[in-house]
């Protein structure tokens, strides 16, 4: 077995880094928001935001009774904010259906608005300690090399990336959920995508890839991911006059950030779509529910 759960454990428990979601005072429901904000968004952004939204929404519930416009606002410049509104609607349900209690198995998880395949196993091995298949890009990394002796992960499969990971959990429920979370650390850590630190990885020993050379990845290209110019970029422009004001805004104040006018046209009418934007009977513009 390229990879002992018991030197990956011993290894988590000496090297894991100390995150406020991990400490054993941390409620479900904070594991929960800390699973939604590192959604594509990287820890030293995260923690501090998590950290004011526990204080504020400390339950369910509360974050439920607070206003769209409030929750967008209070989401800042994290980044894809439909994930803001998602655990908006996850919030509500939880608190309606659910005793305001984050539910603690997979398939009550996957019911819940918003949530998916590796937030619901996320939730159910994390914050209750169970034994689920957790699979994100650093876990397919790793194993793409230990098992598999390839160089990267190649195009995700849901069945097949789960049927990989659920073979190395150990049986236990607890050893399982510690070894998804140090797994998952490892590849954060060590097993990175451009420098990995093989000499630091307690995993070298039986690594098929190191048995292998370590050849590089030969797998299909990779879409090179840029931000500026892109409508993710000039949405996150016009998001961001909004959260500075609490009046509805003239769209002469949105046109002023960004000179394409049909790009930027295109991006105001997708946040209209999407909610994450309203325009007022007099055709100005502003955060959900604050006009």
């Amino acid at each position: 077995m390229p990879i002992s759960s018991d030197v990956l454990i011993d290894w988590f428990a000496e090297q894991g880094r100390d995150l406020p979601w991990r400490r054993p005072g941390c409620t479900p429901w904070g594991v929960l928001v800390s699973e939604i904000m590192l959604q594509q968004t990287p820890v030293a952004r995260v923690q501090p935001i998590w950290e004011e939204w526990l204080a504020r929404w400390p339950r369910p519930s509360a974050l439920a009774a607070a206003g769209q416009g409030e929750v967008l606002r209070a989401w800042g410049r994290l980044g894809y904010p439909r994930r803001a509104l998602r655990l908006h609607a996850a919030a509500d349900a939880i608190a309606r259906e659910h005793g305001d209690e984050v539910p603690s198995d997979v398939d009550t998880l996957l019911a819940l608005p918003g949530i998916g395949a590796y937030t619901a196993r996320a939730v159910a091995a994390f914050a209750y300690g169970r034994r689920a298949p957790v699979v994100d890009t650093n876990v397919r990394r790793v194993v793409a090399r230990a098992v598999h002796g390839a160089g990267d992960a190649g195009p995700p499969s849901n069945t097949r990336d789960m049927a990989d990971v659920e073979a190395l959990l150990p049986a236990g429920d607890a050893r399982a959920a510690r070894f998804s979370a140090a797994l998952m650390e490892l590849g954060a850590l060590v097993c990175t995508a451009r420098s990995p630190r093989c000499a630091d990885c307690p995993l070298t020993e039986g690594c098929a890839w190191q048995h292998a050379g370590r050849p590089a990845y030969a797998g299909p290209a990779k879409p090179v991911q840029r931000y500026a110019g892109t409508d993710r970029y000039v949405r996150g422009l016009l998001l961001e006059v909004l959260r500075s004001t609490s009046e509805p805004v003239e769209k002469s104040r949105l046109d002023i950030v960004w000179s394409q006018a049909g790009q930027r046209d295109r991006c105001l009418d997708s946040l209209l779509v999407d909610g994450l934007v309203e325009q007022t009977a007099d055709g100005r513009f502003a955060l959900p529910g604050e006009h």
